[in-house]
């Protein structure tokens, strides 16, 4: 592991946003502990996990915008108000990808199609051979994640499985899990695909309107949801 616990520094606005969200709310009061090397962050949405796993990529290092960390030049943006504010306590492990050696990637879903473009035009190695404007949008994600999710650091993922077919996302479990099974490299991911929160070994940590909560796989709301929609499809669609 890299890193095993995330908490906040006392911040002026505890009742803006996103202070106010529940899950954030609870980091600032008790903590985030970490036990695994493959943490997923599970929600509807509006719970906090992107906005959470975005402070997380900024306290850490990576450019809030994505892409690998440790390269040569940075976001330009300051820092949020949460990512200022979050501490990670990093293990043995994790103290040696500080500052320029940030290794890993942050693959956030707001700005992918910006960064893998730009990375592919400027032939920045791991990205793909062929242009991302020139594949689909799976495709695109594809190409990085088979290029850059290998090695020591920290993999921050944000709804990747979004544009995957089910085969597709199948892949990029199998190279998480291979990831999640080194000792210097630690996957946080943040969904809200039960079939993401089913891969074996992952610390399921649930954000809801009541804060963090650790839970078991088939304990999600996700999960109960969606084996009823399976099992009766039709229901859900009774005037």
């Amino acid at each position: 592991m890299l890193i095993d616990r995330v908490d906040m520094v006392a911040h002026d606005e505890p009742s803006a946003w996103p202070f106010s969200v529940p899950a954030v709310r609870d980091v600032a009061e008790r903590g985030l502990k970490l036990t695994s090397n493959l943490v997923v962050l599970i929600g509807a949405n509006g719970s906090g996990k992107s906005t959470l796993l975005e402070a997380i990529a900024e306290a850490y290092g990576i450019d809030v915008r994505g892409g690998h960390g440790a390269r040569r030049y940075g976001s330009y943006l300051d820092k949020s108000p949460l990512g200022s504010a979050l501490r990670l306590s990093r293990t043995a492990a994790g103290c040696r990808f500080t500052g320029r050696n940030a290794k890993g990637f942050f693959l956030r879903a707001e700005t992918a199609f910006g960064v893998l473009a730009y990375m592919t035009e400027m032939g920045v190695a791991g990205y793909g051979e062929q242009p991302s404007w020139e594949v689909s949008h799976g495709e695109s994600y594809l190409q990085a994640i088979q290029g850059r999710f290998a090695g020591p650091g920290l993999y921050l993922l944000d709804e990747a499985e979004g544009p995957l077919s089910f085969q597709s996302t199948l892949a990029l479990l199998y190279q998480l899990q291979d990831l999640a099974g080194r000792e210097d490299a630690q996957v946080i991911y943040s969904t809200h695909s039960p079939m993401v929160a089913a891969i074996p070994g992952a610390q399921i940590m649930e954000l809801t309107d009541s804060g963090i909560a650790e839970r078991k796989w088939d304990e999600l709301e996700m999960v109960h949801l969606w084996r009823s929609f399976f099992s009766r499809p039709e229901k859900f669609f009774d005037a």
